[in-house]
């Protein structure tokens, strides 16, 4: 898993946590959390596709 891929997974995970923690008062921030972790979890799938596409050579020649 590429670094960019293992970021937006924690920061996909952290805006579900925060989604979670909000009150039930605060509808809006709600909304917005969920649209946040949307937005991060669609950027992790695709850091994990484009991090498949690129093959890293160890052995030099």
């Amino acid at each position: 898993m590429s670094k960019s891929a293992l970021s937006f997974l924690i920061l996909t995970l952290m805006a579900i946590a925060t989604d979670l923690l909000l009150l039930d008062q605060a509808p809006a921030f709600s909304t917005a959390a969920k649209a946040i972790a949307g937005v991060f979890g669609s950027l992790f799938f695709g850091a994990l596709i484009i991090g498949r596409r690129f093959k890293f050579d160890p052995v030099l020649r």
